[in-house]
């Protein structure tokens, strides 16, 4: 996708270091932030410079490259797996990214790995790309019948959070359908969840939107289901961080609720993720680790103030607490579709096994 004309990825190397733009700092600020080291690698997914399942993977392969630089050893190599894949325990493209690192990596002479990780690294951004925008040609097709069913009226459109190419290397997963629709001429109209406590959706989907040009609307995260009863949402496109081999969804907090109000009032809710958001290893999304997260970040809210400067605001009360739960698990009963790069299926473990027969006896 584009910033301000040029063409960037969310993630790429350049010369020794990886340049990443630092999510924290959108919208008010955009800033490109080189990491040189493993351990900035991992503070990066961390402290969320960088997000989104997919985006997590590759920064966390690229951490290893930095990591074995200067120190291939196996010891090295075994310390900046461990490091990384504590960063962020919900999505499963972390674990993905780490394992498929370590087969590749282990068994090669400590003097090829650093090439071989940066290899690795590239591929695994280049895979992400082509799997999106297939997602957003898949998910476009959803897009193409509704504008037949209202004669080229508007179609609106809920998300929820950031699954745009922010939260992956480009393109993004539940957007990616969004700017093929955009792009192909097609009428759209986005309702944009504002995504508390992060904001994602205020900060990062309506940045990208607005830059793409596509129509939106940021909205509080409880107007959704009122949009719906109205008859103002035609579909609902989201993401996730990890979806079960039955199809169970975890995705940001908040997407539970969309999920039953959508069903309640017959919106189509479908999930778009690509392939190794897949966790083919549980079956059961309760089963899923929920992150728990800072209730700093439930008590302060960022913004620019009067005089221009990027400040955040306390808006609870003096001693008071909070609990945050960065995500949550939408079973797959209340799931209209997944959307995936290999075309769309029932959110059923047959479902998927459709798509991915490999994985039968997994």
């Amino acid at each position: 996708m584009k910033v301000h004309g040029e063409h960037y990825r969310s993630i790429r190397q350049r010369g020794d270091a990886v340049e990443i733009i630092d999510q924290t700092r959108l919208p008010h600020a955009f800033e490109i932030k080189r990491l040189q080291t493993l351990e900035e690698a991992a503070t990066a997914i961390r402290d969320m410079w960088v997000r989104g399942a997919p985006l997590i993977g590759a920064t966390a392969a690229w951490g290893l490259w930095l990591a074995l630089r200067d120190d291939p050893s196996d010891a090295r190599l075994e310390q900046a797996l461990e490091t990384l894949l504590a960063t962020r325990p919900t999505a499963v493209n972390l674990r993905w990214a780490l394992q498929r690192a370590e087969t590749a990596l282990s068994p090669l002479p400590p003097a090829e790995r650093a090439e071989a990780a940066a290899a690795l690294a590239q591929d695994i951004c280049d895979e992400d790309v082509a799997q999106n925008e297939a997602i957003g040609e898949h998910g476009l097709v959803l897009i193409e019948d509704l504008a037949r069913e209202k004669s080229g009226q508007t179609v609106h459109i809920l998300t929820h959070c950031n699954a745009g190419w922010l939260a992956t290397v480009d393109w993004g997963t539940a957007l990616a359908p969004i700017y093929k629709a955009h792009d192909a001429g097609l009428d759209v109209h986005v309702w944009v969840d504002e995504t508390r406590p992060r904001n994602q959706g205020a900060g990062l989907t309506a940045w990208e939107l607005q830059a793409h040009g596509v129509p939106f609307d940021v909205i509080v995260d409880n107007a959704g289901g009122h949009l719906m009863q109205r008859g103002l949402v035609d579909l609902c496109l989201v993401g996730t961080d990890r979806t079960t081999a039955n199809g169970d969804v975890c995705n940001k907090i908040g997407t539970y609720l969309k999920a039953l109000a959508a069903r309640d009032n017959g919106v189509p809710f479908h999930v778009c993720l690509p392939g190794p958001t897949i966790d083919w290893q549980l079956n059961d999304g309760m089963a899923i680790p929920i992150e728990q997260r800072s209730a700093e970040e439930v008590r302060y809210v960022h913004g620019r103030n009067q005089q221009g400067a990027i400040d955040r605001v306390d808006i609870l009360p003096p001693g008071a607490t909070a609990r945050n739960d960065a995500f949550d698990v939408t079973p797959a009963r209340l799931v209209s579709g997944l959307i995936t790069e290999r075309g769309r299926c029932r959110a059923t473990r047959a479902g998927l096994l459709s798509l991915y027969p490999e994985q039968h006896d997994g």
